[in-house]
């Protein structure tokens, strides 16, 4: 084999391992017994070293240097491996191995300290996470910013500055919008009924469905803190269940489905090479946040679904489908992210942007994160944090090491309003099929125009390419604008 050929050769059997070490962890969150968590713990540690070493290995800058590209496709895989190379050779095999380990055992450890509300039995296991990170940081960055070498994980050329920047161009309109919405005197009452589990389950699989998950290559799960999980041929998703809020259950799900269709989508002909997997955590957002929100929160969709909730649990106390669609929108400044409304949401990434970004620099410690913690959510949101699982213990991120992560949530939902955007000039027939359960006309575009590609763009130009214009906030905020304003009268 040529110098690509064997490239190629031994990146496919990385990225088999790395589907491995993911299944290790969706197994973690979902059925394995509470007992094994030490055991896991070690079993990650193992494999994230063997992992390293093939990531690593000295074979790859010789390779890179003789392999020829005969395609745009194949560059772009040279160009990924390339900077997965650079990264990975900067940090210390033990340092890989520790991260992997500390971050798997960390996970049972929040899991418990949020059910208990503990930060007590939580913090010094949070501490040593942060100090790994740090470190990792340290690398990584070259003597850079440590929170933008973070942040280049999960969003290839975004900067701590820029999306700073960005969000402080957002906040006063999201702030006047609920203001406004809040001042309106409309306040849809929130829903008070009991919804079984077994019912909202079978209704999460037909919205799963609805919105075109492959059954034959996913599955449904339960888990503390719903995610999706997998790529090429097995893409699972989990959601999460309260009897009183099945919008939890069904919109978790929704939103799951958008991460594992992406995954799905991608063109067979990249599975087990660095053009097989999401570009980009913005990226992905942009698709989980598009099935949640524009497309299942519109109007002609909760009117479809009003009626599936119907049939599953009779009268439950909401007069029809209008009322029905401002309830799934009904805004109020609640302590759970994953349960926010749209105009909230935002402003919850940004509380989190914020905060890690100082703790990644060292300028706010672990220990004085609740406090820091509940004096920003005060600020932001009016209302006093009344226990800890409702406040910084409630997501499960840093726990795992993510920090970084939490920006692109935001920097999808721009993406998602871009979008939206281009594929409602594109197929004018979205919302007369939604009104139907059908998300078809919508999902096939997404696949066409972005998810097939993959990674052969960087984010942002993977997003223009869609869309045809460079992406910015201004379509989400105009989006926001005229669907609140609408429900609420404004």
């Amino acid at each position: 084999m040529n110098a690509f050929a064997e490239l190629m050769a031994h990146q496919r059997e990385t990225e088999a391992l790395s589907f491995v070490a993911e299944r290790l962890g969706w197994d973690q969150e979902t059925v394995m017994p509470r007992g094994a968590t030490a055991q896991r713990a070690e079993e990650i540690g193992a494999l994230e070293s063997v992992l390293h070493a093939r990531r690593t290995d000295p074979r790859i800058e010789d390779w890179l240097a003789r392999a020829e590209a005969e395609d745009a496709t194949g560059a772009r895989a040279l160009d990924l491996i390339g900077r997965s190379y650079n990264r990975h050779a900067r940090i210390p095999a033990r340092l890989a191995s520790e991260l992997a380990r500390l971050t798997s055992l960390s996970q049972s450890v929040w899991a418990e300290a949020r059910a208990a509300d503990k930060p007590a039995d939580f913090l010094p296991t949070l501490a040593e996470v942060v100090r790994l990170k740090r470190e990792e940081a340290a690398a990584l960055a070259d003597g850079g910013d440590l929170y933008d070498a973070l942040l280049d994980d999960y969003e290839p050329g975004a900067t701590g500055k820029t999306l700073g920047a960005m969000f402080d161009r957002m906040r006063p309109r999201l702030v006047a919008l609920c203001e406004a919405v809040l001042g309106s005197g409309r306040s849809p009452a929130a829903l008070n009924h009991i919804f079984p589990e077994n019912a909202q389950l079978r209704l999460a699989r037909i919205c799963a469905t609805a919105f075109g998950y492959d059954w034959t290559r996913g599955r449904l799960d339960i888990a503390v803190h719903p995610f999706s999980s997998g790529s090429g041929n097995d893409a699972r998703i989990t959601t999460r269940i309260s009897e009183t809020d099945p919008f939890n259950c069904l919109y978790s799900t929704i939103h799951e489905v958008g991460h594992a269709c992406y995954e799905l989508g991608i063109d067979p002909d990249y599975h087990f090479t660095p053009l097989g997997r999401g570009v980009s955590m913005g990226v992905h957002e942009s698709q989980s946040r598009i099935y949640e929100n524009q497309l299942g929160r519109s109007a002609p969709f909760t009117g479809w679904l009003f009626q599936r909730m119907q049939e599953a649990f009779g009268d439950f106390g909401v007069a029809d489908a209008a009322a029905f669609h401002a309830i799934v929108n009904r805004v109020a400044p609640g302590y759970i992210r994953t349960e926010s409304d749209e105009l909230h949401y935002n402003l919850h990434i940004m509380m989190r942007f914020d905060l890690e970004r100082e703790l990644i620099a060292g300028r706010l410690e672990v220990a004085d994160l609740e406090e820091a913690w509940n004096a920003r959510f005060a600020a932001d949101f009016g209302v006093a944090v009344d226990r800890p699982s409702n406040g910084f213990l409630q997501d499960v991120h840093w726990a795992v090491g993510l920090f970084g992560y939490f920006p692109t949530y935001t920097l999808g939902n721009v993406y998602a309003g871009c979008l939206d955007r281009a594929m409602r000039a594109a197929v004018p027939q979205v919302d007369a099929a939604l009104a139907r359960g059908d998300a078809a006309p919508a999902t096939d575009w997404l696949r066409e125009n972005l998810q097939r590609h993959g990674g052969l763009r960087p984010p942002a130009a993977t997003i223009e390419a869609a869309c045809g214009f460079a992406p910015d906030e201004g379509p989400l905020l105009d989006y926001l604008e005229a669907k609140f304003g609408a429900i609420y009268g404004l």
